[in-house]
């Protein structure tokens, strides 16, 4: 009998492949758009407002959606003061806003929001303004994250069984139909894949029901409310839970059909090519209700990541799930009737087809998300990635292990098996790995399994986490909120005579578009304050050809100003400044400013 002509693929060859993609994880990878994050107000966070604003705006990274109680604004004594719900700004998705109730009094007003990011995952927050100036007290939010409670813990729980279910489901199904040679026992595996179906429906049925609550922030008992079921349903995530229950419904037919040829044989028998189009469209249709609605949905490159991410799930589901179907067979198999070495040679060549494509599909999957080498540690994404990356890792030494106990003449006492005999499908000959070898190949093969579970866990958290592109701009977005509320310039001057030469400090308060306080101050040559008899400003935005405003400073007796400088656009702004300083010596400056936008903080146009 002749030795294998399929070559054993060691560890090395294993974690040469991770490590060549992994040396492009990231490599060149520039900024990405954001998952959702809040941009910006209007009233922005500690505002202090003369009078009390009219509704209250916000505006986000990319488009959301709003959930029951979105927005509220309380008073300083804990009141509502937004009789309506919050809506979209006219043809914006990314903005929406809240109408106030006439005749605020003065004090701090709190803004509470909660909304629900493209890629279904609620986010949150709060910020304070204040009407006449800030009060002595304000309205008290509950100390516990809006977004740690017991629905979100239980809804994070199921959705850890359904890729679980979902695993088992098509893993075991594609072992049976790939791997297991017709006319072979298979009583050991019809249960594992009824349970997988049976998981994936009951946890699906669950996240259905608790997906209202998880969007709100409400508690379990609201999970009852029809009408907030209702509101589920016509969102993204809702839609595709309900179209998940739908396709298992037409599954679990499919397992009827298929049950009652198991039950007139105890082998598998031949699946017609009808079966197997129908069992591949209702495993491509499931696969996308993940990926139309998780982070694939939202972000840069959509029409690509949402099959990447497709054929990810898929990967995974066929090794790990596979992995399951395999230690089970090797586990309940008598001594007797050991699992045939057809099977165990075909799903180590499938498994190994599966991490490639795992290993490319997550390679792109992560520069997509992270956005940078530094997000990897700055990030609580980054961060569960790296250990996952390390647990896969580890999942393919003991893959590479397990292939040591199937590839060579060792595996099978001696006796060997060729590569056609492995793969024409008829009764396997020789036999399959026994005696220390099968024990051995038992071990492996339940180590990976339980190493596969750890890696599923893993990525359920991953798929529950902000990307790191999402925390960058989040981090971004506060920085720029605590920028100084203030824009400065200092123009120098000289009027052409000895000690004719100083310069002014411009203040502009808010620095936004709208209302500004300008302050100006004028500097001697020696540092100090100097007086000058005419102080004039005008401001020109030439890329809209608005101007010459005139700022109309007033003298106060050591220093200029304004409360009446209105702008009306955010950009590059050129001041024009005339400065007298006698009779006879007079000079005009340029010098060209940035107006930043009301809502972003950034300078516009």
């Amino acid at each position: 009998m002749r030795t294998p002509t399929h070559r054993v693929r060691r560890p090395g060859t294993l974690l040469a492949l991770v490590g060549a993609v992994l040396a492009l994880l990231l490599a060149g990878a520039g900024p990405a758009a954001a998952h959702a994050a809040l941009r910006g107000s209007d009233p922005e966070d500690a505002a202090v407002l003369d009078a009390a604003p009219e509704q209250v705006t916000l505006t986000f990274t990319e488009s959301v959606r709003l959930a029951e109680g979105s927005v509220r604004v309380l008073s300083p004594t804990n009141e509502r003061v937004n009789p309506n719900p919050a809506e979209h700004v006219a043809g914006k998705a990314d903005a929406i806003r809240v109408g106030l109730r006439g005749k605020l009094p003065d004090g701090t007003y709190t803004v509470s929001w909660r909304v629900i990011s493209a890629d279904g995952h609620p986010i949150s927050g709060a910020f304070v303004f204040s009407v006449g100036e800030p009060s002595a007290t304000r309205a008290e939010l509950p100390a516990e994250s809006p977004d740690d409670t017991a629905v979100t813990r239980v809804y994070d729980a199921f959705r850890y069984v359904a890729y679980g279910g979902f695993a088992l489901l098509l893993g075991v199904a594609v072992f049976l139909l790939h791997c297991w040679p017709a006319g072979t026992s298979l009583r050991s595996l019809r249960r594992l894949l009824v349970a997988g179906w049976a998981a994936l429906l009951a946890s699906t049925a669950v996240l259905l029901a608790l997906r209202g609550p998880y969007e709100t922030g409400g508690g379990a008992a609201t999970a009852l409310d029809p009408g907030l079921l209702g509101s589920t349903l016509t969102g993204r995530a809702g839609m595709a839970l309900g179209v998940r229950l739908l396709l298992l419904a037409v599954v679990g037919v499919l397992l009827v059909l298929l049950g009652r040829r198991f039950r007139t044989a105890d082998s598998a028998p031949p699946v017609g090519p009808r079966l197997r189009v129908a069992g591949g469209v209702l495993t491509l249709a499931l696969t996308v209700t993940w990926a139309a609605a998780e982070h694939a949905s939202a972000g840069p490159q959509v029409p690509l990541a949402i099959p990447v991410a497709v054929l990810h799930l898929l990967a995974m589901a066929v090794w790990l799930g596979g992995l399951v179907a395999l230690a089970a067979a090797l586990w309940r198999a008598p001594a007797d009737a050991p699992v045939p070495a057809a099977a165990v040679a075909r799903f180590s060549r499938l498994a190994f087809t599966a991490v490639a494509v795992l290993v490319v599909t997550g390679v792109y999957q992560s520069w997509r998300q992270v956005g940078s080498w530094e997000a990897l540690t700055s990030t609580e994404f980054g961060r569960t990635l790296v250990v996952k990356v390390v647990a896969v890792l580890a999942l393919l030494v003991a893959a590479a292990y397990s292939r040591r106990w199937t590839g060579g003449p060792s595996a099978t006492d001696g006796k060997g098996v060729s590569e056609a005999q492995a793969t024409d499908g008829a009764e396997p000959r020789p036999p399959a790995p026994s005696g220390p070898h099968r024990r051995a190949l038992r071990r492996s093969v339940v180590a990976e399994a339980v190493l596969g579970a750890v890696v599923l866990a893993i990525t359920t958290v991953l798929t529950g986490t902000p990307p790191s592109r999402a925390t960058v701009e989040t981090t971004a977005g506060a920085a720029l909120l605590q920028e100084p509320p203030v824009v400065v310039a200092t123009v120098p001057f000289d009027v052409g005579t000895p000690n004719g030469t100083g310069k002014v400090q411009l203040t502009f308060d808010p620095g936004r578009p709208g209302e500004n306080v300008v302050e100006a101050l004028v500097f001697a040559v020696d540092g100090g304050i100097a007086t000058v008899p005419e102080l004039r400003l005008t401001l020109t935005h030439r890329a809209e050809g608005i101007g010459p405003l005139d700022a109309k400073l007033i003298d106060r007796q050591g220093y200029w100003w304004t409360d009446s400088l209105r702008l009306p656009l955010a950009g590059t702004w050129t001041m024009k400044l005339s400065v007298r300083t006698s009779e006879l010596d007079q000079v005009t400056v340029e010098q060209d400013i940035r107006i930043r936008d009301r809502l972003t903080g950034a300078a516009g146009g």
